[in-house]
């Protein structure tokens, strides 16, 4: 074996790759020829390939000529079918077992120091979301921050449920919005180590939620002590025992939904009234409450911070209700009591100097 160089008539050598030209323009010292990147060749002009030159596997013996004319034709035929600069399909994930796409997103979600990680960061979690009952055991060894994300797109989906919320749930949560999910009190019952809640939606827009009872809203109370916001409207397995735990164990409450749960009644007004000085809306519309109710809740702590209520559609509520909101409430600018058949012209004189003053946002009442 002898060293060729390309002024050396003798040998013909084919033209080489441009690795090959790079190699040929300086001299080289044997056994150097994998950093300089020079290549070998034997007597019959056959190149023999450096380790680090992407050539033909050794022994083949094909000239380098042919080679060359294969990767060209290989490049023409990829350009006439539309598929020139598409990689072959990665390897198969450790996750799925057999190669669908899918995998190689989530084994990169769950590869936290890939460098295109932020990046591809949505499309992951859109295929772990499509992917839910192949990567449940995965999920749960996602950071926080991860999660959070994830929380968020599930939610907008409908896909938490009972039996898949723990695997997302992290003690560092802050806000739930499940409103377009199917859960029960089961889900609720998994939120004791979530302390840092502040905010839980399980407003139903559609149909009655059957599924929260007020053994899902103490379990609630009791594990989510900074809890400021619990929306449950619909939600009609919830009564007045459910709204005392959380009027007792959650004191930071600002925004309490109770709309249409025909389980509220006097006691939970009285208990909000009570123990929820931060308290600044509520909704109790379309529930059994009474005159009692209202007094009790306007002439308790949140009295000063009070500016939003709904009482609409709650048959009992007289015109004693919304005087007692105008007198105790001076920051109220949002009154709702349309439907209530037994207001009459009373509370819409009381309403005048109000309305008058732009101290009012928005009041609705209906005339009988």
């Amino acid at each position: 074996m002898v060293w060729v160089r390309r002024d050396l008539k003798a040998h013909r050598v084919p033209t080489p790759l441009p690795w090959v030209n790079q190699g040929a323009q300086s001299p080289i010292q044997p056994g150097l020829e994998h950093l300089q990147g020079w290549g070998i060749h034997s007597f019959p002009g056959r190149p023999l390939p450096a380790p680090h030159q992407d050539t033909p596997s050794a022994g083949s013996g094909a000239p380098c000529s042919d080679y060359i004319s294969r990767r060209a034709r290989g490049r023409r035929r990829r350009r006439h079918l539309g598929l020139a600069g598409t990689a072959a399909p990665p390897a198969m994930s450790r996750l799925s077992g057999a190669w669908d796409g899918a995998g190689d997103q989530v084994q990169l979600l769950l590869d936290l120091q890939s460098a295109n990680f932020i990046q591809q960061l949505p499309r992951c979690l859109r295929c772990l979301t499509k992917n839910l009952s192949r990567y449940a055991a995965d999920m749960k060894s996602l950071p926080p921050n991860i999660k959070d994300k994830l929380i968020k797109l599930m939610s907008m989906q409908g896909q938490i449920t009972d039996s898949n919320i723990s695997e997302v749930l992290h003690p560092a949560v802050e806000f739930l919005d499940l409103r377009d999910c199917d859960i029960s009190d089961k889900a609720l019952l998994q939120l004791c180590n979530c302390k840092q809640l502040k905010k839980i939606n399980l407003n139903s827009w559609k149909e009655k939620r059957l599924g929260i009872t007020s053994e899902g809203v103490i379990a609630l109370a009791l594990s989510c002590p900074y809890l400021r916001e619990a929306s449950f409207k619909r939600c009609c397995g919830i009564t007045d025992s459910g709204v005392l735990a959380l009027a007792l164990n959650c004191q930071f409450l600002q925004i309490v939904n109770l709309g249409s749960c025909s389980g509220i009644m006097d006691a939970s007004l009285q208990a909000l009234g009570e123990n929820c000085k931060f308290l600044h809306s509520v909704d109790f519309s379309s529930t059994l409450v009474t005159d009692d109710g209202v007094v009790a809740l306007v002439s308790g702590t949140c009295s000063k911070n009070l500016k939003e209520i709904h009482m609409e559609c709650c048959v009992s509520l007289t015109d004693v209700a919304v005087e007692a909101v105008l007198t105790c409430c001076p920051k109220i600018h949002i009154l709702l009591f349309h439907g209530c058949p037994l207001m009459t012209d009373r509370s819409r004189d009381a309403l005048e100097q109000l309305v008058l003053s732009n101290k009012m946002k928005q009041v609705t009442w209906t005339v009988y």
